[in-house]
């Protein structure tokens, strides 16, 4: 986010003096620039200059000299045993100064960058009172060993004079934060314009065009355009402004103004050439760049790269480029285009690098598509500053005024000279014309903006409005062109924001809607909570997890190539590459909640998670590109309907490890598939529903003779419970025998039955009769239980079946082999009479008798 000190923003607005970081961050806000952070001064305390008046050079026993200095700070100075002031004694370490030498003081009770606090302390045998300062220390640059002398930085004071202020260090500075679509915001030029509208004080753009700006550019060094595969259809560099400055001293020092400034910025001072570029940048707006004359051939080009294209970053990375990256190459040995010299508007190369040695630079300004840049940013994951800027959109205007800034500062503190010649291969085109309705900003904004209004403030904006028809009426259209700052103003709703933005948010009335009568939460709420709740009862976890997958996850569950679940909706800005699809199941994203659990090491685990999938059809079109401002026709928004894929929602959990803890009581019990199937059908019951169990067919990610397929009673699939695949387990790390069901939510309440009809409760005893039936091993118990269930519905004595429940499952003698023994609990009542033995003995041979002309069972002797 931009740091603004506001000594640098008052080069170019005019801010009163006394304004504080706090108060312009008030003034920024009111047109849409956020606070982020105020930083106070680097330095607190008394900082002042002091004169060297002795210098003592003491050699110590570790072959280390050190100088003890008395060092005269005006009226900081102590006192001598007569009263009189006398010099500060100081140890100091550096030997760039002497005697006479006015230098940086920071007395105890002084808090350097760090924090690091300052007071007297004894070291060499001496008690130092205080600490002679470098640049490092006062956090203005890198340099550690030499002291910073005033006289070298062109500075003069009295001894005593309060080093802050002189040296910048008192100021604080605001961050602000920028929004994706202001990117003229990354500079001083922008933010002041910005500080302007909030206060009407008068804005001097320091990037007008000078004459010698506007004047045709003669043959400079060489420079070719050739972009033969532009990404959509768009020109990947549209204008590229060179110049050559010949005897520079590039690697020296920038001055001490342009360091601190710099420094408050959030950037690091290296050498004169880098900063002047990065100070221009962060003054106009514009990314540049100077390479070492020396190491770059004529012509320069700009081009896509080749497969097979390499380069080493300023950052010592060597990088394979891809085929959509813009690059800036030149042409050693005749070999037009043939080297690569940078990433445009991301990062140069080093084989181009300024150096200790370079003494000739090419300065390079250039308007590159912030497209191509971002995905290149991303690609090769290079967020530099200039990549920053040049994705939010720079102004095209400014290659040229930037340059001649930098040549200008080159030449001023490096001792260059620029060439007369210059590139400017200027391929931009002005922005489209937007028409807009001059009634259009009262009729969305619910302000009453009078067209006078509405033009002045476009205006202040910087855009040109002509063709008015009927201004004065308020009801006709304009002509509106956009400044060249400002490429996110396309269509006239981006027009009607600036003037709301303009004049002012808070004319913007807050009206509360009425909130109609209502009767609370809708049935499907209710039943939504129902079953979160029936599960936390449970004893099972509620838990969260993002919709997007990778296809990585889809191999983990084990899905086929042809699987439904396989096709999903793609993202076509996914947060992470990996995982660019919307999640088709939800057990998918709720395995790798376990997963992390588990890798941290909770083992026993009931979790669950209610959320929507993503179900795209393959028949569907594209959604349609609907135009702002307007109401869409209805055939319009049926398109958009058939284009948005079904997204039912599910439940779904996961129990691995223990189901019952172990504990004095006895020993745990591990979670099986009894445990996925139960808790499945208490989904169901949460809202009225009973689930039919059945032996499933073989599907990912269950086990093949552990799953349950659970149906409503017209044989509706309602989702899967069991034990997960061994290879699945395996794949995600999970505990072995883990167990898990997924159902469709939605299907299950489809299936509520109406409002129920309350029944009394019958005061007659209950009967009870078990039953123990003996049948072949393959036939499913649930199909079994279904069969005793029909037959003791349908006897003689009526619907007297109150419970009906599987309790016994029992193999080996005297049961045959290959078959086992189910034994069942009925419990029967009437709602008007005693049950008499007959009618029982009537419910269970009626039982038994479906359940063999189903199954073949006996009952068990």
């Amino acid at each position: 986010m931009p740091r603004i000190p506001l000594t640098w923003l008052a080069e170019h607005v005019e801010v009163p003096a006394g304004t504080t970081a706090e108060q312009l961050a008030s003034d920024l806000v009111r047109v849409g620039l956020e606070e982020e952070a105020i930083h106070p001064a680097a330095v607190t305390g008394p900082l002042v200059v002091g004169r060297v008046v002795e210098l003592t050079p003491e050699p110590q026993k570790n072959g280390k000299t050190i100088n003890w200095c008395r060092v005269d700070v005006g009226a900081h100075n102590g006192t001598a045993e007569d009263g009189t002031p006398e010099p500060r004694g100081i140890v100091c370490g550096a030997h760039n100064f002497g005697v006479g030498d006015d230098v940086v003081v920071a007395l105890p009770g002084t808090v350097l960058p760090g924090p690091f606090a300052i007071a007297s302390r004894k070291t060499y045998g001496h008690v130092s009172d205080g600490m002679i300062c470098s640049s490092r220390e006062l956090g203005l640059g890198e340099d550690h060993e030499g002291i910073i002398v005033l006289a070298r930085l062109g500075l003069e004071a009295a001894p005593g004079t309060d080093a802050r202020g002189l040296l910048g260090l008192g100021e604080e500075v605001l961050e602000i934060n920028v929004t994706p679509d202001r990117g003229y915001c990354f500079s001083m030029r922008g933010v002041a314009r910005e500080y302007g509208h909030a206060t009407g004080a008068p804005f001097t753009d320091r990037a007008a065009l000078a004459p010698q700006d506007e004047s045709p550019a003669v043959d400079g060094f060489s420079v070719e355009v050739d972009d033969a595969a532009p990404i959509h259809d768009v020109p990947g560099c549209d204008r590229f402004v060179a110049q050559v400055v010949r005897g520079v001293d590039a690697a020296r020092p920038s001055p001490a103004w342009m360091q601190r400034r710099l420094t408050q910025a959030g950037m690091r001072p290296i050498s004169l050439a880098v900063d002047v570029t990065n100070y221009v940048m962060l003054d106009l707006g514009q990314p540049l760049h100077a390479y070492d004359l020396a190491q770059v051939a004529a012509p320069v080009v700009v081009r896509r790269a080749r497969a097979g294209d390499r380069l080493t970053t300023l950052d010592g990375t060597e990088r394979s480029l891809h085929t959509e990256d813009l690059l800036i190459t030149d042409s050693p040995e005749g070999e037009r285009g043939a080297r690569v010299l940078g990433i445009a508007g991301v990062m140069g190369g080093a084989d181009s690098e300024v150096t200790a040695s370079t003494r000739d630079l090419l300065v390079e300004g250039a308007h590159f598509d912030p497209v191509s840049v971002a995905r290149s940013a991303r690609r090769h994951r290079i967020p530099s500053e200039a990549a920053k800027r040049f994705e939010r959109g720079v102004d095209p205007a400014l290659p040229r005024v930037a340059v001649r800034r930098v040549v200008e500062l080159l030449v001023e503190h490096g001792g260059g000279v620029a060439d007369v010649e210059l590139t400017d291969v200027d391929r931009t085109a002005p922005a489209p014309a937007i028409m807009l309705n001059l009634g259009l900003p009262a009729q969305l904004v619910g302000v009453p903006y009078g067209p006078e209004q509405v033009v002045g403030a476009l205006e202040a904006v910087g855009c040109t409005v002509s063709s008015p028809h009927d201004v004065a009426g308020g009801t006709g259209t304009v002509s509106v062109q956009p400044p060249t700052w400002r490429p996110d103003l396309t269509m006239p709703v981006d027009l009607v924001e600036e003037v709301a933005r303009l004049e002012g948010y808070d004319a913007v009335p807050s009206v509360l809607p009425v909130a109609p009568a209502g009767r609370g939460l809708s049935d499907g709420q209710r039943a939504r909570r129902a079953v979160a709740r029936a599960l936390a009862e449970a004893g099972y976890v509620e838990t969260l997890s993002y919709p997007f997958v990778g296809s990585h996850q889809h191999d983990e569950l084990g899905l086929p190539a042809q699987d439904p679940r396989r096709r999903s909706l793609r993202l076509a800005n996914p947060i992470s590459e990996q995982q660019p699809e919307m999640r088709t199941n939800l057990l998918v994203t709720l395995l790798e909640t376990v997963r992390r659990n588990v890798g941290r090491g909770l083992t026993d685990l009931a979790i669950s998670e209610t959320g929507v999938v993503t179900l795209p059809s393959p028949e569907a079109d594209g959604a349609p590109q609907l135009p702002g401002a307007v109401r869409p026709t209805d055939r319009d928004l049926d398109r958009l309907e058939l284009a948005v894929p079904a997204q039912p929602r599910h439940v779904a959990a996961v129990l691995t490890g223990l189901r019952d803890p172990a504990g004095w009581w006895g020993a745990g019990r591990r979670a099986d598939h009894t445990d996925a199937i139960a808790g499945a059908r208490l989904v169901a019951r949460a809202v009225g529903v009973e689930l039919e169990v059945r032996q499933a067919e073989e599907i990912a990610p269950w086990h093949p003779g552990r799953t349950a397929r659970l149906e409503l009673a017209d044989g509706t699939l309602v989702g899967y419970a069991g034990e997960l695949h061994p290879t699945v387990v395996t794949a995600l790390g999970l505990p072995d025998r883990a167990v898990a069901f997924e159902v469709d939510l939605d299907v299950v309440l489809a299936a509520v039955p109406g409002p129920v009809q309350a029944t009394p409760v019958s005061t007659y005893p209950a009967a009870k009769e078990d039953i123990a039936l003996v049948v072949p091993a393959e036939v499913p118990a649930g199909e079994v239980l279904d069969a005793v269930r029909t037959g003791a519905a349908a006897s003689s004595a009526g619907e007297i079946v109150e419970d009906l429940r599987l309790f016994d499952v029992y193999t080996g003698d005297p049961v045959p082999p290959g078959h086992r023994s189910l034994a069942f609990a009925l419990r029967l009542r009437a709602q008007d009479r005693t049950l008499t033995a007959a009618e029982a003995a009537a419910v269970r041979e009626a039982a038994v008798a479906e359940a063999a002309r189903r199954h073949g069972a006996v009952l068990r002797g």
